[in-house]
């Protein structure tokens, strides 16, 4: 373990959230259980870190915790149809070890975020789901990016989840057409997620630095993956140009300076 808990783990948790879900989402191929398994898992977090301290490899210890739920929810399904067929195990159902600490492909998140803009969702649907995986935003701020109440906007991510499962996508990078398919939407969701870290829509901070963060680090890596999009290109760019006035936007009680006052 290492140091304590403090405000910073929090942020700490919400980062490493699309990462769990992604290597969870890649070795059990079940988007919507995976999400839930890694809700109990970052539950478990705050309620044992604040008194143990933060493990060494929090993001190990996430996945590892994750999967262990996966692995019982797998066992429980198994012992069900046994109980139903009387016939024995389920022959294609096999439950993976726990033992990967370090089973986590640095692709991942972009992954994630080119799976959630699936064909089989709504564009609306599909940036809403991501914005929730893979930018970590809660139910209430992408309630507040769409202008939506918050019980309809809970409905809409519940549906996107139920289409991805029903549509058996599989967890990888889609083909070249498919993600020219799937970019707008991709950009869009980063797009959001930089928006609401530059003003947040909830709570008491002007800026979330996290959000803002990942959304460059995120667009990074999809100009990695197509760098001759001018799109991403013109993004990145834009996200880069923009952050980089951000300590003039505020004042050192996080009051917000007018455009002509800024240094």
């Amino acid at each position: 373990m290492t140091k304590p808990w403090d405000a910073t783990s929090e942020h700490l948790l919400r980062e490493l959230a699309p990462l769990v879900l992604g290597a969870v989402a890649r070795r059990f191929r079940d988007f919507s259980s995976a999400e839930d398994a890694v809700q109990e898992a970052m539950i478990a977090a705050f309620t044992q870190w604040p008194q143990e301290g933060i493990p060494t490899n929090p993001r190990g210890w996430l996945i590892l915790v994750a999967t262990r739920r996966m692995t019982d929810q797998l066992r429980s399904e198994i012992a069900r149809r046994e109980r139903e067929t009387a016939v024995g195990r389920e022959a294609d159902i096999v439950v993976p070890t726990v033992e990967i600490e370090s089973d986590v492909d640095p692709d991942d998140t972009l992954i994630l975020l080119f799976m959630c803009c699936h064909r089989a969702l709504t564009s609306s649907s599909a940036i809403a789901l991501t914005l929730r995986a893979v930018g970590g935003l809660t139910t209430a701020e992408i309630a507040n990016a769409f202008l939506v109440p918050e019980a309809t906007m809970a409905q809409r991510i519940s549906r996107a989840k139920q289409s991805i499962k029903a549509s058996g996508v599989p967890f990888r990078l889609p083909s070249q057409q498919e993600r020219a398919e799937r970019l707008p939407a991709v950009l869009h969701v980063l797009y959001l997620i930089f928006n609401e870290g530059y003003t947040s829509s909830i709570g008491a901070h002007l800026q979330r630095l996290d959000l803002a963060r990942e959304a460059i680090r995120l667009t990074r890596g999809a100009k990695a993956l197509l760098p001759e999009d001018a799109e991403v290109t013109g993004l990145l760019a834009l996200m880069l140009l923009t952050d980089a006035r951000r300590d003039a936007r505020t004042g050192p009680d996080e009051e917000l300076i007018p455009l002509d006052k800024q240094d």
